[in-house]
């Protein structure tokens, strides 16, 4: 995440004075120095990091923060709620009309992910707000941005109006709106032309677009990974049109971040959206209060819980909850549960949002957990329907077939195998203790603990050996 970074230095810093009985000036400037550093480092604006500390510094000296029982869990909230107000105080949604089309044009210079960032939005727009959109491919330089759109459009199930290349883009919006009215569509994405660099055509293309079409939404997309540049790209379109918002890509990337958390203070125009990834569905609105969480380790559970009713197949999730608890459990299943949790991204992204558990994400080797993901994968596809129906069954000749068909050892399929009757006993006791009202918090705990210290082998490595084809 952009702010990886800068979360690991404030979570040191902000550790120093938590836990002690009193807030001194010394450990408190102490504790201020480290944070400017980390604000600093993450390429924040100089003169919004001074603002943040005399914030921080005189809300901290203040009778509610002197007697109470824990100043330094005091200043840590001080800390987040300067950092919300950095990032901005409330969720900025987009504004729908009651009535009529809502028109939202989107602007950047080439390379930032517009065009996909159009097709994301939309495809949020339709699924989450049950909104009925068009895309308008007004990028009439680029025949390749037209081509993209329509091919974006396709995958996320919207349709695309063009007129080519040979029409200006002033006259394809035109036109577009028209038979977007014509044809009931409530929700008009117009996809602007860019440029390597602002320039006055640029610039002029995109006032006459405004000028026709006055859209409810005016968003720019602007790259996370070109830190403080971001301020100054917000500003200089902000000068020339009525910006509403931005959409900052590649969040994900390996960036500082501290154009984002600069961008609200110094030009009034808010963040709405993140991208997050490459795929269609990594495209998120932006919350303030979550992302705050997020810088300080204290997770983002709620923004967790959306991913996976969003990603996850939530039917076919209680349907394998429910065999579980029924003892009909099966390695089909089991594959079922890893699918699903591959869904919800890296591991030591899903780590993160839990509260507490930031400072154990970086021990995950993002390669060998997935390496060993796609291993168990392999041995449970290439057994049988009756051998996932019943594993432990197998006989020595039959897990020697699996393993060579997956490029593992007999060793790596006695492991799995085990893993999944551990789990499937587990799970079938906890069923019959629901059933007959004996299940409690301690019962479950100790079956837990059970489970874990007979699954310890199942993280050791899985060897690689030459894979052999078999037909059946």
């Amino acid at each position: 995440m952009a702010f990886d970074s800068l979360s690991d230095r404030l979570n040191k810093a902000l550790r120093d004075v938590v836990g002690k009985g009193t807030l001194t000036d010394k450990n408190m400037e102490d504790m201020l120095k480290e944070v400017r550093l980390a604000l600093l480092e993450a390429d924040v604006n100089y003169r919004i990091v001074r603002q943040f500390l005399d914030e921080v510094r005189n809300k901290a000296r203040g009778e509610d923060v002197l007697n109470s029982v824990e100043p330094g869990d005091m200043l840590v909230k001080i800390v987040h709620d300067e950092i919300i107000s950095l990032l901005g105080d409330n969720n900025e949604e987009l504004h729908f009309k009651e009535d009529g089309i809502t028109v939202i044009m989107l602007a950047g210079l080439q390379g930032t992910g517009k065009t996909t960032s159009v097709a994301k939005i939309a495809r949020l727009c339709k699924n989450k707000w049950n909104r009925k959109p068009l895309l308008i491919a007004a990028d009439v330089i680029r025949p390749a941005a037209i081509e993209q759109l329509q091919t974006l459009g396709n995958e996320v199930g919207c349709e695309v109006f063009t007129l080519g290349t040979g029409v200006n883009a002033v006259e394809t919006v035109r036109q577009g709106m028209k038979y977007a009215a014509e044809n009931g569509y409530d929700t008009v994405f117009i996809d602007t032309a860019g440029r390597l660099h602002i320039d006055e055509e640029l610039m002029q293309e995109l006032k006459d677009i405004n000028e026709l079409v006055h859209p409810d939404e005016i968003l720019l997309t602007v790259d996370a990974m070109t830190g403080q540049d971001i301020v100054n790209v917000a500003q200089a379109f902000s000068e020339a049109l009525p910006l509403t918002g931005l959409v900052v890509t590649k969040f994900d990337g390996d960036s500082r971040g501290g154009g984002v958390l600069s961008v609200r203070k110094i030009t009034g125009v808010p963040v709405k959206f993140v991208g997050e990834g490459e795929k269609i569905d990594d495209m998120s609105p932006f919350y303030p209060d979550r992302m705050a969480d997020r810088i300080l380790g204290m997770g983002d559970i709620v923004s967790l819980v959306e991913r996976a009713q969003e990603k996850m197949d939530m039917e076919e999730a209680e349907r394998t909850a429910e065999r579980m608890l029924n003892g009909e459990f099966t390695m089909d299943d089991m594959l079922s549960q890893f699918e699903q949790v591959q869904r919800l991204g890296p591991l030591s992204g899903i780590l993160k949002m839990f509260p507490g558990f930031s400072q154990y994400s970086d021990m995950i080797d993002e390669v060998k957990a997935t390496d060993a993901m796609k291993h168990t994968k392999a041995i449970i596809q290439s057994m049988t329907k009756k051998e996932r129906r019943n594993p432990s069954a197998m006989r020595g000749s039959m897990k020697r077939r699996v393993a060579m068909g997956s490029g593992t050892t007999v060793q790596d399929v006695n492991r799995l195998i085990n893993q999944y009757e551990k789990m499937k006993t587990a799970m079938e006791a906890v069923g019959n203790m629901q059933k007959n009202g004996s299940l409690n918090e301690e019962t479950l705990n100790r079956m837990m603990n059970n489970l874990e210290s007979g699954g310890a082998q199942g993280q050791q490595p899985v060897r690689r050996v030459k894979r052999k084809r078999y037909k059946f």
